[in-house]
């Protein structure tokens, strides 16, 4: 298991991506809300998402982990 973690502390703006969606690596599933500015969260690898550890709203730290990637 892989792990997609908060690039920035802030609060989760979008989420792009439901569980069961595949996520590619460079694709930007999340967005995050710091000092009004929006910082996309980049996912590093490829994988299917196996869980959403936060919702929108919710505040998160920087290194937090935001979604749980399976790799095939």
């Amino acid at each position: 298991m892989k792990e997609i973690k908060a690039n920035i502390t802030g609060v989760v703006l979008y989420m792009y991506v439901k569980e069961g969606d595949y996520v590619q690596a460079g694709q930007e599933p999340v967005i995050l809300e710091s000092m009004k500015m929006e910082i996309p969260v980049e996912s590093e690898i490829s994988g299917t998402v196996a869980q959403i550890k936060v919702n929108v709203g919710d505040f998160v730290n920087e290194g937090d982990v935001l979604i749980v990637l399976s790799q095939p």
